[in-house]
């Protein structure tokens, strides 16, 4: 009963949310955190272990919806492209933000946290706000999509080192061991997913569409085992069987058939972390989160105009890519539970919280008036009018230029020339002055 007054309320809140444009993230983490056995504003007593499980598969499905939706024809027909624009955002986002981990103090190891959840974007988010703001025919909007193809290609690879680091392993050959497992994984379901898609669909061949869900779920669950397993986090299991599925045939049915299971059960992932959050922690990070979202506008704005620069774009074009991939939510979110598990420090739960409600409604704002931004404070350049080439002029200009630098002497012959054809000139004015006024008596 709890439950549902919860989904009731957070409906009511979604509705509002949706018309300033507000993705449902900041508004499912709102009730949760007001439904939190910390906050005491709830009439109800709610425990978030209840719903512990669900929201386990709310992060499975993110994930796996995640690699269903990556676009690999994109990927592999413009690798060298999107790799120069995506590269950019991410080398110098989690750079600066595993700098930035450092100086907060908390530990290596948080730093590395503290860098994907400042430097990492929203998939979710930016596709949803593409679509909601009309910007699909936008200039800018293939070179959003390549960074954020490649952000994804990027989180495969960054969750994979993450569950090594969170395992806590020093020895050098256990982790070398570790990350070769790792790597080896991504490489073999990447392997299928380019080359293996029929001989995948042929495991699909059915029209019930109940079996058809009990199959891919089973399968989504099955690899997040599978990558917990052998220590590369459910996350990215999920994430590769869905980048596999999303090579077949059958991928347009899945997506179909998944994407209101994704929501359903995200919302579940997103109301439990609310619940485990504590408002008497924020005090505690806020002046971290401020910081935290000071350095992401600005580093999105840089490299945003970096991306337009390489991509041949206008700097207003740079301030609408910056809007759109400033955008963070359940990447920041995943890497909080995840380091909360491994025994991090607990302050991270709290940073992340408040840096995602800010940033999940502060990025759509931003994003839905980037234009505006860019039309007031990017003038377009006025281009200089080429004045018309008059040879007869410029030869005149060159002779009375030669006769008044005083360089050489009035006896020299060079000095007689010159103003012999400065005579010549004026005297032909005059003629075609006389010419005129006779004609207009006339």
């Amino acid at each position: 009963m709890v439950l549902g007054v919860l989904f009731v309320i957070a409906y009511a809140l979604g509705r509002l949310g949706k018309l300033i444009r507000l993705p449902a993230i900041p508004i499912y983490m709102l009730v949760g955190l007001l439904a939190s056995p910390h906050t005491g504003f709830f009439p109800l007593n709610f425990d978030s272990a209840d719903i512990e499980l669900i929201a386990i598969f709310g992060l499975i499905l993110l994930l796996f919806n995640l690699g269903l939706e990556f676009d690999q024809d994109e990927f592999f027909g413009n690798a060298g492209r999107l790799l120069i624009s995506g590269g950019t955002y991410i080398v110098l986002n989690m750079g600066v933000g595993f700098l930035f981990g450092e100086f907060v103090g908390w530990g290596t190891r948080e730093a590395l946290i503290i860098a994907g959840m400042v430097g990492t974007s929203s998939s979710a988010i930016i596709t949803k706000m593409l679509i909601e703001l009309g910007r699909l025919a936008n200039n800018e909007t293939p070179a959003i999509l390549g960074a954020t193809v490649i952000g994804d290609v990027f989180i495969a690879v960054y969750l994979a080192i993450v569950s090594v680091v969170l395992s806590g392993r020093t020895e050098f050959w256990p982790v070398v061991l570790q990350l070769s497992i790792a790597a080896a994984f991504l490489v073999v379901m990447f392997g299928v997913a380019r080359w293996g898609g029929r001989v995948v669909s042929r495991f699909f061949r059915t029209r019930d569409d109940e079996l058809f869900t009990i199959l891919f779920f089973g399968l989504a669950l099955l690899f997040a085992g599978i990558g917990e397993l052998i220590g590369v986090t459910d996350a990215i299991g999920a994430f590769l069987i869905g980048l596999v599925l999303g090579a077949t045939r059958f991928s347009g049915k899945v997506e179909r058939i998944s994407i209101p299971l994704r929501d359903v059960f995200a919302a579940f992932f997103f109301l439990n972390f609310g619940l485990a959050l504590n408002i008497a922690q924020f005090g505690s990070v806020a002046w971290l989160v401020i910081l935290a979202i000071v350095l992401t506008i600005v580093l999105n704005v840089v490299s945003g105009e970096l991306i337009a620069l390489f991509n041949k774009m206008d700097a207003r074009a740079g301030l609408n890519i910056a809007a759109i991939l400033m955008n963070r939510g359940e990447f920041t979110l995943i890497l909080a539970t995840l380091s909360l598990a491994a025994g991090l420090d607990e302050r991270l739960e709290p940073f992340a919280g408040l840096y995602v409600l800010i940033m999940a409604i502060l990025g759509p704002v931003l994003a839905a008036n980037s234009e505006k931004i860019g039309a007031v404070l990017i003038r377009p350049r006025r281009r200089a009018v080429p004045k018309e080439h008059n040879p007869v002029l410029e030869e005149e200009i060159a002779l009375v230029d030669a006769a008044t630098r005083g360089q050489q002497s009035e006896d020299s012959e060079d000095d007689q020339a010159t103003r012999e054809a400065i005579d010549r000139i004026v005297d032909q004015a005059m003629r075609q002055t006389d010419d005129s006024d006779t004609r207009k008596q006339n």
